[in-house]
């Protein structure tokens, strides 16, 4: 190992990792670390520059017994660490990713125990990195109006799963209805905005691709496949754009609902695609013990 285990104190750049205590401090601040997070860490720093298997993780972090989505539980924890040690998954710093395998920590790791005798062991000047890069990269402020998942309550993945099949279902009875009863659809648009041939065009296209995509999102959440988040959230920018456009659907029935109701309707449905986004990161919580 490259930090003696026996060590109490575990100083990386300007982070040190109390074993004793259970504290992660940068410049002396102590930062706000779980104990999960923190036990990652420290296996983590006491192994640096070697791989910790994803497998020797789950063995250390859970039971055998203990009922765990492990992948997604895993995941949130080094996203965790990363945030705090402003740490970036495409340009490491700290935690390496090594696909499907594990993580290696990176930066120098320098042992004492509490009387601040350093540990013997030190990596040579030759292999550590400039002071430039020892530092952590500065976390921005989050002045982003979209929600973080560090920000998300644990919520039983039933609910979740549930309310986010019924907004696709939502979703494809709207197109749907629309492609089926399109006759009328035309008629609508063309008393409301003379010729509409571009807006038909637009609504047959905008239906051809979000049938599609609702059947995928439906079929990936129906059999609980993991890892819908990144793939969510790479696709978040067409979706939106998509779902605004539908926004615009209670219109066509403002004759028989009243232009009050399709608006209040309109309204509620501008949200659903950032209601969608938070589902989607809800889903990525890990998991509760049973």
């Amino acid at each position: 190992m490259a930090a003696d285990e026996g060590a109490k104190i575990f100083r990386f750049g300007v982070f040190e990792a109390d074993s004793a205590t259970g504290e992660l401090r940068k410049s002396g601040i102590r930062l706000r670390l779980q104990d999960q997070p923190f036990h990652v860490l420290l296996m983590l720093v006491q192994r640096r520059g070697q791989l910790v298997s994803r497998e020797d993780l789950r063995l250390d972090l859970w039971p055998a017994d203990t009922f765990v989505d492990f992948d997604h539980g895993l995941n949130t924890i080094i996203n965790r660490l990363r945030e705090v040690l402003g740490d970036s998954a495409s340009n490491p710093r700290f935690i390496e990713t090594l696909a499907k395998r594990g993580y290696r920590f990176l930066p120098p790791v320098e042992s004492f125990d509490h009387q601040g005798a350093a540990a013997s062991a030190k990596v040579p000047p030759s292999a550590k990195p400039s002071v430039e890069a020892q530092l952590p990269a500065k976390s921005p402020p989050d002045t982003s109006f979209l929600t973080s998942a560090r920000d998300l309550p644990v919520v039983p993945a039933a609910y979740v799963r549930g309310l986010f099949l019924l907004i696709q279902v939502m979703y494809l009875s709207f197109y749907i209805v629309a492609l089926g009863r399109l006759a009328g659809v035309e008629d609508v648009l063309d008393r409301a905005l003379g010729h509409s041939h571009v807006v038909t065009v637009l609504l047959i296209v905008s239906a051809s691709i979000g049938i599609p995509l609702r059947l995928y999102l439906l079929s990936y959440v129906s059999f609980d496949v993991k890892g819908l988040s990144p793939k969510f959230l790479r696709l978040f920018a067409g979706i939106l754009v998509l779902d605004e456009l539908w926004a615009l659907a209670p219109f066509l029935l403002a004759r028989q609902i009243g232009l009050g109701m399709a608006l209040a309707i309109t309204a509620a449905l501008i949200y659903v695609p950032f209601a969608q986004r938070t589902l989607v990161l809800m889903r990525e919580q890990p998991a509760m013990a049973s």
